[in-house]
């Protein structure tokens, strides 16, 4: 069954005490907690895979495990539905007793992100076009966090950052981290290829000292 996402402004915290309130008391689905929370937990699980590559060298074969994650929700947030996995675990129920005050202590740290961002440049957030830009653009770079470039400095800090700035702001309708976004992953693309250059070059030289 496709789960097809609203658009709302409502802010993720304000989602998941929603979210919390709801499911008090009972057993719940991975399917039913997708719904609740919707596009918004989407969001925040890209967000939060993105979180370990802050740094500039990551910890080299994380990044393909990470990246192949936000790709797969990345997608699903393009398609306006729910990222395919296998339906027992979609409906595997869930017992609450201890889901609920994960949840909400979760809710109480994310209030704190809503103070900092704030909706602004509305036409990079709004939309099902828009926002299918944005799925695309957490697609791509989720593809850029795969290559296996670990070891080279910001290799993956600098799409990790382009997934966050794309994944808060579409989070919190702010259009300037949107934009941010967008312009990280620019600056990754350009990374990447002074380094291909770089390595086009050194192997041209050594080709050169070899063959002289």
């Amino acid at each position: 069954m496709a789960i097809e996402f609203q658009d709302t402004r409502q802010s993720l915290s304000a989602t998941l005490f929603a979210t919390v309130d709801s499911i008090q008391g009972r057993t719940v689905t991975l399917r039913q907690l997708f719904a609740l929370i919707g596009e918004q937990g989407l969001l925040f699980l890209c967000a939060l895979l993105a979180i370990p590559f802050l740094i500039p060298v990551s910890i080299p074969g994380v990044s393909t495990v990470f990246g192949a994650g936000i790709i797969l929700i990345a997608t699903g947030i393009t398609l306006n539905r729910l990222p395919w996995l296998p339906g027992r675990i979609l409906d595997r129920p869930l017992e609450t007793g201890k889901l609920v005050p994960a949840l909400r202590k979760g809710a109480e740290k994310v209030a704190r992100i809503d103070g900092i961002l704030r909706p602004r440049l509305l036409p990079l957030t709004g939309g099902a076009l828009m926002n299918r830009a944005n799925g695309l653009a957490l697609v791509f770079g989720g593809v850029l966090l795969i290559f296996p470039l670990g070891l080279i400095p910001f290799s993956n800090t600098l799409p990790a950052f382009a997934i966050l700035s794309l994944a808060v702001g579409a989070l919190q309708r702010d259009g300037l981290f949107v934009l941010l976004g967008y312009l990280l992953l620019f600056a990754t693309i350009i990374y990447f290829g002074v380094l291909a250059v770089g390595a086009m070059l050194a192997g041209t030289g050594l080709a050169a000292i070899i063959g002289g």
